[in-house]
């Protein structure tokens, strides 16, 4: 289990990376379109601030969390577009200033969570290292869609091995929201980490591999990229089969991106 502390001060890191991108946008940026069908940058932030303040409920105000959710998930499939459309249409200085104010709260209520007292969200429970780890991964798959549409290109940081491991951790996950059943042999993960070292995960001997740079696993995983232009290797059916279902987040299967509209930050392993 990764250090809750750690993932904490990783997760204000990866804040503070979008907030310098998104901090000097003039209105008209704001209002960019991303790769998130109906969302702008506006969308983007408005989502993050929002499950920023569901998260700090769950940990400061759990019964009051729980009713939240409920009327949530009586709205399964509209909710979290609600919540971003509503965010989105407050001026941009006040946007900004309603996420900063989330991520501090965040923050300090993390910091200060029993780590052995989980937090209720939605149809699960989380720790205080999973909550924290959830929502970088989010902030850093958000943010990855505000880069695009921007045309910026993102420098990776070995913060990406938290969501690496979410994305290898929930690999049964995919199969479950297809109906289908997952393999019941361990796979190989070995992804190329930002600095060159090897993240591994799985058995060393495991017939099922699939290896390329933890960037590409991570785009993948989140759907921010399209398989067709990522460099990632599949050996075995199996395997090959999985890198065309992975999701790390929780809900339905989305929709991905297309071949080729997977912007500046969907070329990180150099695909052909």
């Amino acid at each position: 289990m990764a250090d809750p502390g750690a993932v904490v001060d990783d997760l204000h890191a990866e804040g503070e990376d979008l907030d310098r991108l998104v901090a000097g946008l003039g209105p008209e940026q704001w209002a960019t379109p991303t790769p998130a069908p109906g969302w702008t940058v506006a969308h983007q932030i408005a989502h993050l601030a929002w499950t920023d303040e569901q998260a700090v409920k769950s940990a400061t105000e759990p019964e009051a969390f729980a009713r939240e959710a409920e009327k949530a998930m009586a709205a399964p499939d509209t909710f979290v577009d609600e919540a971003a459309a509503r965010g989105a249409q407050d001026p941009p200085a006040e946007l900004l200033k309603r996420w900063r104010a989330g991520r501090a709260a965040v923050r300090a209520a993390l910091s200060a969570h029993p780590t052995d007292v989980r937090m209720p969200w939605f149809l699960t429970r989380m720790s205080v290292a999973s909550m924290a780890t959830g929502r970088l991964m989010e902030t850093w798959a958000h943010g990855q869609d505000i880069a695009d549409a921007l045309g910026v290109r993102r420098t990776p940081t070995d913060r990406l091995r938290h969501v690496a491991r979410i994305g290898v951790r929930a690999r049964d996950y995919g199969y479950f929201m297809r109906g289908e059943t997952p393999p019941a042999e361990e796979f190989r993960v070995e992804l190329t980490a930002p600095d060159g070292t090897l993240w591994t995960y799985g058995p060393e001997d495991a017939a099922q591999r699939v290896t390329g740079t933890a960037l590409d696993f991570c785009l993948l995983a989140t759907q921010r990229a399209h398989r067709a232009d990522l460099a990632l290797r599949a050996e075995g059916a199996d395997a090959d089969h999985w890198l065309d279902i992975a999701q790390a987040f929780a809900g339905p299967p989305g929709q991905g991106r297309e071949p080729g509209r997977s912007g500046p930050g969907g070329q990180g392993g150099g695909a052909a």
